[in-house]
């Protein structure tokens, strides 16, 4: 019994604990530097070579920048897609090496993470400011990882999950137009996913970007809110 209560601790200390702080602590977090009407869109899980582009026509389409986290073993095997999201003005930041779990990763394979992650970047000439943990689920090793390469962390206030293999465009759209407001941080997703999810989150901002601009919102990137 001993030793099962040391272990639920240590879960507890390492990761578990730093995870729902972070959590909390982000709803917090002013976003009020920038005065106009604006949300800010964010995308997880690419580059994707099947859908990202197509991600990125749309919001060319809208002159809408946006803030891609990539997982860097992606971005290492799309390097003409990360070129052009750089040209075309969006921010890159970092979604992982492999887009492990960081309530169960070791501190070993936690730095392995960072090292590889950024060494892929800095390969594509891409100098990496922002991290959005996978899940959200951070360690204590990702907080002195953050440190160590100067790292701000990013999480959000709109989820809906678009990445899920039976949700419709329809259901994607309504829940952004009903769940986003004035200042809000929406992640969604242009890369993995179930049964073609990301072209159903395409589809959706279809019909909420016309939407959202006749409202008056404008669209920031992350670096925008943080700098």
């Amino acid at each position: 019994m001993g030793i099962f209560i040391c272990l639920v601790v240590l879960i507890l200390s390492y990761s578990i604990i730093p995870t729902y702080y972070f959590k909390s602590k982000f709803k917090t977090f002013n976003k009020d530097k920038i005065k106009d009407k604006y949300m800010c869109l964010t995308f997880d899980d690419g580059p994707d070579e099947k859908y990202t582009e197509q991600l990125l026509n749309l919001l060319e389409r809208y002159n809408i920048k946006a803030t891609f986290f990539t997982v860097a073993t992606f971005a290492e095997n799309n390097p003409n897609i990360i070129k052009r999201m750089k040209e075309e003005g969006h921010t890159i930041g970092l979604h992982s090496l492999e887009h492990k779990n960081g309530l169960i990763t070791s501190p070993i394979y936690t730095d392995k993470d960072f090292k590889g992650s950024l060494d892929i970047m800095k390969n594509l000439n891409m100098r990496v400011k922002f991290f959005r943990p996978p899940w959200g689920h951070i360690n204590l090793r990702t907080l002195s990882n953050l440190k160590k390469y100067n790292l701000k962390l990013v999480l959000w206030d709109v989820i809906i999950g678009d990445w899920k293999g039976d949700i419709t465009s329809d259901e994607i759209a309504n829940r952004l137009l009903k769940e986003s407001r004035n200042k809000s941080i929406i992640c969604l997703h242009d890369g993995r996913g179930e049964n073609e999810a990301p072209l159903r989150t395409i589809q959706a901002l279809e019909k909420t970007l016309p939407i959202w601009l006749r409202e008056g919102y404008k669209f920031v990137k992350v670096e925008e809110l943080y700098e």
